[in-house]
């Protein structure tokens, strides 16, 4: 062998390039390969690791696309480039290309959230607002495509400039699903794994339009307004109560709190004697099955019934320029006896047109004077 042969030996094993690229990043998806003037020498030395594909484009056309191992650079192993060069078989000069790394790792624990409330319209509340954020996660599935429609002519893709793609795109699909979903309102917080995966099926045909995949995608909540929430506790708490049973035991306490605050003593007994009157007819309503099946009887002949009990008298009395009332005959002695009325307190029942003091109503005179009777009228 000459010396020239060895010098051009010597050369040839120099000039031989080594293409590849150790990422120290966590967040950087593709990056371009720079040499000077982007001249590659025929037989270089590709080098692709686990986690990695390398992409050769020229002059902005897509051409071949290596994934991990190791590859020695001509017209062999680069169809495409050598079509698109116009290369012969043996061709030994160097060649001009651009070449991608892209990282096809998982990138994982991607955070998205709708910027504004989602406006959906509920059967029993119309129009409300949610609010959802979560978490996802993606890989590179066609590096080639990803560079031709993302990427172009960027040096270094990041994370974060896919990021701000990825999350307006799951935010519009998530708006559509839920509002196609038409679940009622309180149903959506309960159902999160559910709408999770429908929303990654809706989403998938998107990310892969771009060389994405959408690996995992989760709902971690949705969050409407404090009074929304108040307002479905109040009605899920009433869809399970027996409301006729419930508006009589209110009513009953509302008659007993009026008493209180506004009768004195008197209006005091009579209002919790009336609300406990209530609680006891209401507990006799809840109870009356049993007690119908425990009492039941033979019937008895028709002309052996007793007559109905004759109704008691209400009566209605003033207190302090304040009606009062209704009262019992027994009641309303009691009042008497306590002095709480008297004999000019004006009183009225059902038959008369007008109120009238104690002492002009004949029933009521035995209050005033036991039982002696009136003088005998003039001869």
């Amino acid at each position: 062998m000459g010396i020239f042969d060895k010098i051009k030996e010597k050369l040839s094993h120099e000039f031989i390039d080594i293409i590849e690229w150790l990422d120290y990043t966590d967040d950087t998806i593709a990056h371009r390969f720079e040499r000077y003037q982007n001249e590659i020498k025929n037989n270089a030395k590709l080098i692709v690791r686990e986690g990695q594909t390398a992409v050769f484009i020229n002059e902005g056309q897509l051409a071949d696309v290596f994934g991990p191992g190791t590859y020695t650079l001509n017209t062999q192993n680069l169809p495409i480039l050598t079509t698109l060069k116009g290369w012969k078989y043996g061709f030994d000069s160097p060649f001009k290309a651009e070449v991608y790394f892209v990282n096809t790792h998982l990138f994982t624990d991607e955070k998205w959230g709708t910027k504004n409330p989602i406006t959906l319209s509920d059967d029993r509340f119309g129009l409300v607002e949610i609010r959802a954020f979560g978490t996802y996660a993606f890989r590179i599935s066609d590096a080639g495509k990803f560079i031709k429609d993302i990427v172009g002519t960027d040096g270094n893709f990041t994370n974060f400039e896919i990021n701000e793609h990825l999350k307006s795109l799951i935010a519009t699909r998530f708006t559509d699903t839920v509002g196609e979903a038409n679940l009622p309102i309180e149903l959506y917080a309960a159902n999160t794994t559910e709408l999770s995966d429908t929303c990654k099926e809706v989403m998938q045909p998107e990310f892969d339009g771009v060389g994405i995949s959408l690996e995992r995608f989760f709902i971690e909540n949705v969050s409407m307004p404090e009074e929304l929430k108040k307002e479905i506790f109040e009605y899920s708490r009433l869809d399970k109560l027996d409301l006729d049973k419930l508006t009589k035991f209110k009513t009953a306490k509302a008659i007993e709190a009026a008493a209180n605050s506004e009768g004195g003593t008197a209006g005091a007994g009579m209002g919790m004697g009336m609300g406990f009157a209530m609680a006891q007819q209401m507990g006799a309503a809840m109870a009356q099955p049993q007690q119908v099946t425990r009492t039941a009887q033979p019937q008895q002949p028709t002309g052996a019934t007793p007559p109905p009990m004759p109704a008691a008298i209400q009566y209605y009395y003033a207190v302090n320029g304040a009606q009062q009332g209704p009262a019992t005959f027994e009641q309303l002695q009691s009042l008497y006896a306590s002095r709480t009325i008297n004999r000019n307190s004006l009183v009225w029942k059902q038959g008369m047109t007008e109120w009238k003091p104690l002492s002009e109503i004949e029933e009521l005179r035995s209050f005033l004077g036991g039982n002696t009777p009136p003088p005998l009228p003039p001869q």
